[in-house]
């Protein structure tokens, strides 16, 4: 029997998340979301963390700003002609909604590629509207429909342009999945040897490092003199800025990722089982947030509550957050029945 005070680190089983949001329905406390949050400076330093900096967490699709560098090295968006806009699917953990799709496909076409040789199995578009309108046409579900399709059209270019077998893109050991092991391992500070590998939802690789290196991860994208690779600072610097211009690209509109990637400071990007990644430009910081219970609804509440303890003062972000979901705990009739509480206290402002 698994002690309910264990979590994963380094292969063993030791729980050391703590509560990092709290839920009361009228004076009673309701919830308890536990986790994990780490904040990191310029130089990959500690600033702040709650729960275990060092445990080893999936970066789930996390990871697919730091998958796309190695399409846009090898200037494989020029070779075939793809927008910038285009490209932010890349990244994408997208919704499917018909800008979505189009890009995709138009990704597809351009490097002769059909959507059949994609690993996923067909699914329905994520966006309700979207899928609607997909079932009442009677169309079939589709891989390009799948939250992951940006990020295998990447692959796919990639292990074309590296000589391997375009179909053998998602196996672990395929070219294409080595480079991006390799470009993990120089983003999040880590050696390629201690990065744990799992296999995600959509079938392809997926890494695992600890916190504080997935935070670290986040600052050298938004602060790309960090990264030791010449052709992946000059990468960086070509790239983010797009998902700035197209934040609607990264998941779908109204959502959390679009809210804070339209701030031209901010890069971010949400995970399955509750990750979210941030780097912050002017501050040269990179934050890492799980939440072990998986639960990501409360996201916006505890980024909220983080930025504005860190002093951040992006007064549109601040609100946007806020709107997104309130400290009030609403039942199914939209009344008001209690309150969510964040558990966790920043000792001082990171942010001058």
């Amino acid at each position: 029997m698994i002690n309910i005070d264990v979590i994963s680190k380094k292969g063993e089983l030791m729980f050391t998340h703590e509560p990092l949001l709290v839920s009361y329905r009228s004076q009673t406390l309701d919830t308890i979301h536990m986790g994990h949050l780490c904040v990191v400076d310029e130089n990959s330093n500690v600033l702040f963390s709650v729960g275990d900096p060092d445990a080893f967490v999936f970066y789930r699709s996390c990871s697919k700003p730091i998958q796309a560098l190695p399409v846009i090295v090898r200037r494989l968006d020029e070779k075939y002609g793809l927008t910038d806009e285009e490209t932010t699917i890349f990244s994408a953990s997208h919704l499917a909604e018909p800008f979505h799709v189009r890009a995709v496909e138009s990704i597809l076409a351009k490097a002769g590629f059909s959507e059949s040789i994609m690993i996923m199995d067909p699914t329905y578009p994520g966006a309700f509207d979207a899928e609607l309108e997909v079932r009442k046409a009677g169309l079939p579900p589709r891989k390009v429909y799948h939250n992951c399709s940006g990020k295998h059209s990447g692959a796919l270019l990639l292990q074309r342009e590296l000589g391997g077998k375009p179909e053998d893109y998602w196996k672990p050991n395929s070219v294409a999945q080595t480079e991006i092991k390799r470009v993990v391992a120089i983003l999040s500070e880590t050696e390629p040897d201690q990065i744990q590998v799992g296999v995600d939802g959509c079938g392809v690789p997926v890494f695992a490092v600890e916190m504080r290196k997935i935070a670290a991860s986040f600052k050298n994208l938004v602060a790309p003199n960090k990264i030791p690779e010449a052709d992946l600072r000059e990468a960086a610097e070509r790239y983010i800025p797009r998902i700035h211009r197209y934040p609607q690209m990264i998941r779908g509109t109204g959502t959390l990722c679009a809210l804070l990637n339209a701030d031209p400071n901010i890069l971010s990007k949400a995970g399955a089982a509750g990750v979210y990644t941030i780097g912050l430009k002017k501050e040269k910081i990179g934050i890492a947030l799980k939440m072990t219970d998986g639960f990501s609804t409360v996201w916006p509440l505890i980024i909220h509550s983080l930025f504005e303890q860190i002093g951040y003062t992006n007064k549109d972000t601040l609100q946007g957050l806020r709107a997104l979901m309130s400290d009030q705990l609403l039942n199914d009739n939209k009344e008001i029945v209690g309150h969510y509480e964040p558990c966790f206290t920043v000792p001082h402002k990171l942010i001058a």
